[in-house]
C-alpha cells in the first residue's frame, strides 16, 4: 500500500478529542449516568483519553470500560481467527442497565463493528440509551448507523485504508490515508 496523506497528526487528534469531550458534556446535560466503553483495540485508549478529559472539565469521575466484540462479529467465517479466536472478558466498571452508554471507536466504516458491540453491550445490560463517538468517520456505511459525534469525517474511496495510529498501540497519534 502506498500513503497517501496524513490527515491527522498528534495535535489535531487531541484537539478533535477535546472537542468530542465537550460535545458529550452538552449534550448530556453533564455526566450523570454516563458510561464510556472503548471498542477494542483502538477504541479503549480513545475511550480512556476522552474519560480523562471529561474528568478534568467536569471535577469528577464517569465511569468506563472496554467491550470486545470478537464472538459478536458477523464475519467470523471469514477471518482467520475463525477456529480459535483471541476473546478478552468485556470489563465494565459498572451495571450499564439505564444507563447512557457511550461506545467509543477510532474508525466508522461499513457501521458492522458497532453492530456487533451493541449486540455484545446488551448481554451486560440494557442501557437507556447508546451513543457512538468516534475519531474517524469515512463513510461507506453498509447498516444505517451513524455516529453522534465524529473527530473528523474523511471521504474516501474502496481503494483507500484508514489507519488510526495511537501513542498506546502503535507509538504515533496519526491517521492516515493508504492507496490500496
Amino acid at each position: 500500500m502506498d500513503k497517501k496523506a496524513t490527515v491527522l497528526d498528534d495535535a489535531a487528534i487531541r484537539r478533535a478529542l477535546t472537542r468530542i469531550s465537550h460535545e458529550i458534556i452538552e449534550k448530556n446535560k453533564g455526566i450523570e449516568d454516563l458510561v464510556l466503553v472503548g471498542i477494542k483495540t483502538r477504541g479503549v485508549p480513545i475511550a480512556d483519553r476522552l474519560k480523562e478529559k471529561i474528568e478534568s472539565i467536569e471535577g469528577q469521575p464517569i465511569a468506563g470500560g472496554d467491550l470486545d466484540i470478537t464472538l459478536y462479529r458477523d464475519d467470523l467465517e471469514d477471518k482467520s481467527y475463525q477456529v480459535d479466536p483471541d476473546v478478552k472478558e468485556a470489563n465494565i466498571s459498572v451495571d450499564i442497565t439505564h444507563k447512557k452508554v457511550i461506545l467509543v471507536d477510532d474508525v466508522l466504516y461499513t457501521g458492522r463493528t458497532v453492530r456487533a458491540a451493541m449486540d455484545a453491550l446488551m448481554d451486560h445490560g440494557r442501557p437507556s440509551q447508546i451513543q457512538l463517538a468516534v475519531l474517524v468517520d469515512r463513510g461507506h456505511r453498509e447498516l444505517p448507523i451513524t455516529a453522534d459525534y465524529v473527530g473528523k469525517n474523511i471521504p474516501t474511496s474502496q481503494n483507500e485504508v484508514v489507519t488510526v495510529g495511537l501513542s498506546e498501540t502503535d507509538q504515533a497519534d496519526q491517521v492516515v490515508i493508504y492507496e490500496k
